[in-house]
């Protein structure tokens, strides 16, 4: 005999609007982080989604971790070392930002590089140059020739 599922207690899930609203994240981004399997949300009789509370912390969890850079693939691996049916902790963003960290030095140190860089390249309109350490380190186009090598022309339909 098949049985019945439980009836889902409301006052302990939140509609998707209702996590939305709290969370500041739109719908659509909620809809979108459920199909990369960020968050989870259960089906009510009357087929709408509804969620734990603990998706809140979940949703925070992501943002931050976007807002400091990290790659959705790379939050999505980390989401799925947790259990999925609590809140990420203290503890637990301690430790995976701890593993985050060299890879946020390292974009860092390139970004630090680009910028004290990047007054050599600006406006220079060749990038065969043999000072450009951003698009020719080393000048190693200039055994094709003089000129830019990397150039893209788009040629008009009236030429």
């Amino acid at each position: 005999m098949k049985s019945k599922p439980e009836p889902i207690d409301r006052s302990a899930t939140l509609s998707v609007g209702e996590v939305a609203q709290r969370s500041g994240v739109p719908v659509s981004t909620l809809h979108f982080y459920e199909s990369k399997g960020l968050i989870t949300s259960h089906r009510a009789p009357s087929n709408h989604r509804r969620y734990a509370r603990d998706v809140l912390r979940r949703v925070a969890f992501i943002r931050v971790a976007q807002r400091v850079g990290i790659a959705l693939a790379d939050i999505s691996d980390a989401l799925a070392t947790l259990p999925t049916s609590a809140a990420p902790s203290r503890a637990d963003w301690a430790r995976l930002s701890a593993g985050w960290r060299a890879e946020l030095d390292e974009r860092m140190a390139q970004l630090k590089k680009l910028r004290d860089t990047l007054d050599d390249c600006i406006g220079c309109g060749c990038l065969s140059i043999d000072r450009c350490r951003l698009r020719n380190p080393g000048d190693k186009l200039a055994s094709q020739g003089p000129g830019a090598r990397r150039l893209v022309v788009i040629q008009r339909a009236d030429d």
